[in-house]
């Protein structure tokens, strides 16, 4: 194992988002920030045995986080279909009221004994086994601050890296180091490269007011990171890795490529 020579490069951050908790129409299909952009304003934590959301102008609402009596739902993710139990009635009037919907919503929760999908069957690069809830593509996401940093210097008005939801931020490296990080380890946690993550209208959603532009900061990196054959109109950053090793991860762990 190898550090690149005398580089190392450290977490800066880290989330916990294997994305478990999805939003849903009636008929069960995926409503994100792309649909409805106040949706990032909305909080979701997990407290005594309680789920907690939380939202600007509205009430928190607390409920039990295990309801076994609750139905389980079929869902799409994008053209994928998965299952998640739903969290009752009381969440979906609280989310319906606050993305002041003509039409329904509803919250469901994944559980491991539910329907999932294979990264796979869109991507052949996925290992075959792999399985995720309602993310995109990939259980992790890891992307520089640099990168992010570098993109600010092209813009009119600077993006945080909160605007592209990682996983994982490593700090202390150049722009697009992570491009070419395949075999990575940090502290107790290997994880291994698959695909860059190509970026969409999401991005132009801002994190701070659940405003969507549509254009920025998507249209500029358009310009310069059209860089994956794969990915023909969608610009790459951050990359998709999938976890070959389990463990706890700390901010502030260096982070080690591996070499063979």
């Amino acid at each position: 194992m190898s550090a690149n020579g005398a580089e190392i490069w450290r977490t800066a951050g880290s989330r916990v988002c294997y994305r478990h908790w999805l939003v849903i129409t009636e008929d069960g299909r995926m409503v994100t920030g792309r649909q409805q952009p106040r949706l990032v304003l909305v909080s979701l934590t997990c407290e005594g045995g309680q789920l907690c959301l939380n939202g600007p102008q509205m009430e928190e609402l607390r409920v039990p986080l295990h309801q076994p009596n609750n139905a389980v739902v079929d869902c799409r993710v994008f053209s994928v279909d998965v299952q998640g139990k739903d969290c009752g009635d009381d969440v979906s009037n609280w989310l319906t009221r606050y993305l002041e919907s003509d039409n329904t919503v509803r919250l469901v929760h994944f559980e491991p004994h539910l329907k999932a999908q294979r990264p796979f069957e869109k991507e052949h690069l996925f290992p075959k086994d792999e399985k995720v809830a309602y993310p995109d593509a990939a259980p992790i996401m890891l992307m520089s601050e640099a990168s992010v940093r570098d993109l600010n210097t092209r813009l009119d008005k600077d993006v945080t890296v909160f605007q592209f939801r990682p996983s994982i931020v490593v700090s202390d490296c150049e722009a697009f180091t992570e491009d070419t990080w395949d075999h990575i380890q940090i502290g107790q946690v290997e994880l291994k490269r698959v695909v860059g993550c190509g970026r969409c209208l999401f991005t132009t959603v801002d994190p701070e007011t659940g405003i969507i532009t549509r254009k920025e900061p998507l249209d500029t990196l358009k310009t310069y990171r059209l860089t994956d054959p794969k990915q023909k109109t969608a610009p790459i950053l951050g990359q998709y890795y999938t976890v070959k090793k389990t463990g706890v991860l700390h901010v502030g762990e260096p982070v080690c490529k591996i070499s063979y």
